[in-house]
Formats: C-alpha cells, structure tokens, sequence
C-alpha cells in the first residue's frame, strides 16, 4: 500500500494519501474538498553499497 503526494489544482494544498491500486477511490483535497487533484511526483529515498564512497564502504554507512 504506497503512500502519494498529491496536490490541489484548485487551492495548492499537498497532502498524501495511501492508495490501494485496485482502489477507484476519488481522492478529495483535505483542505477546500476539492475532487481536482493530481498526483506529484516524489523522490524516492534509494541507498546503494556501491563500495566507491565513504559513507557506502564505511561499517556505520553502508548495508552489509
């Protein structure tokens, strides 16, 4: 079940939601109960054990 960001067309309000994929749930701005609301694009937080920086190669840094 992912968490969205989404934001109001109308008012600019973001706010997230969690979103069942099979759901056809009509989201709803929180704010002004607006239907007009599209879904942001996040950045996802990613770590990797590339092994080439210090904080990948260190033993506090890195994923083992």
């Amino acid at each position: 079940m992912p968490i969205y960001e989404y934001e109001c067309k109308d008012c600019g309000e973001i706010f997230e939601a969690l979103v069942y994929l099979s759901s056809n749930t009509e989201l709803v701005c929180p704010k002004c109960g607006s239907k007009s609301v599209s879904k942001k694009i996040s950045k996802i937080a990613a770590r990797s054990n590339c092994g080439s920086c210090s904080s990948c190669s260190s033993s506090s840094g890195g994923f083992t």
